[in-house]
């Protein structure tokens, strides 16, 4: 995993001006198919302008305790990590910049959640293994949620920032987006967008989903599951763009869509 970079070798982007596109799909079941949408969802975005694509949490499988590890991959073998190599070859193909979302991961006998992030070169430039394991057990909490990620989840370590031809990216995963110290060492390192693949519940989803995001004073993106996803996880969805000043720039309902709207970074500058 690489270092994170340091506000003095921050470069400035190709172009302060893009389309980014958040793709909201819906989880099924079937490995392959969940696949096969997602590279096809990436071409349509590539196809209408997008320089950047972001994808939801836990895309490859259902978001559920018990599918983690089946459909975990392990990236340094090609045999064993069919969504790796997937979201690698589409990013080169199209020429573009993805934020993979997040998938299970396999290192030896631990399973990460955690999300990859390659260049148009569709090299990985960046891996973030989710920090804040999102463990919640309140039975008069509304929705009576009980769903602890721990119990099969090991989280990472190191926070994730990474320059690309579409700027510098910090990176979180779901429960990451509620800790504000993240974005704040993000922000001290110069980055102008956080990206945040998640899967809030009905719950946490209708009281902090949007009320976090706004709050960070950076470019925010967020992109979710469907809520018609398979598993025993009720998601939120509304996938998400926020601007530094707090502005809902775009953002979805429930349903499977992609969420495709512009980023202006200049904006940074008059927001500070």
């Amino acid at each position: 995993m690489a270092s994170p970079p340091s506000p003095s070798s921050n470069k400035p982007p190709k172009t302060t001006k893009f389309k980014i596109a958040l793709c909201q799909v819906s989880v099924g079941l079937d490995k392959k198919s969940n696949i096969s949408r997602a590279r096809k969802t990436v071409e349509d975005a590539a196809k209408n302008g997008a320089k950047l694509v972001v994808f939801p949490e836990m895309w490859n499988c259902p978001y559920s305790i018990e599918n983690f590890s089946d459909y975990a991959e392990d990236f340094d073998d090609e045999d064993e990590s069919p969504s790796f190599l997937m979201l690698s070859d589409v990013a080169r193909s199209e020429g573009i910049t993805i934020v993979g979302g997040s998938i299970p991961e396999r290192c030896g006998d631990q399973l990460y959640n955690t999300s990859c992030v390659f260049g148009t070169d569709g090299k990985l430039i960046a891996k973030h293994r989710k920090l804040h394991l999102f463990d919640l057990d309140i039975p008069d909490f509304p929705g009576d949620i009980c769903f602890k990620e721990s119990d099969t989840i090991t989280a990472g370590d190191a926070l994730t920032i990474v320059d690309t031809d579409v700027g510098r990216i910090g990176i979180g995963i779901c429960h990451d987006l509620r800790f504000p110290e993240l974005a704040i060492l993000y922000k001290e390192r110069g980055a102008h967008l956080i990206c945040y693949p998640g899967a809030f519940n009905m719950s946490t989803g209708e009281f902090l989903w949007e009320l976090v995001q706004r709050a960070r004073q950076l470019f925010v993106a967020t992109c979710s599951p469907a809520r018609d996803s398979r598993g025993s996880y009720m998601i939120w969805g509304h996938s998400t763009l926020v601007g530094p000043f707090g502005e809902i720039i775009a953002t979805s309902g429930h349903e499977e869509t992609t969420v495709i709207a512009e980023i202006d970074y200049s904006m940074i500058q008059s927001r500070r």
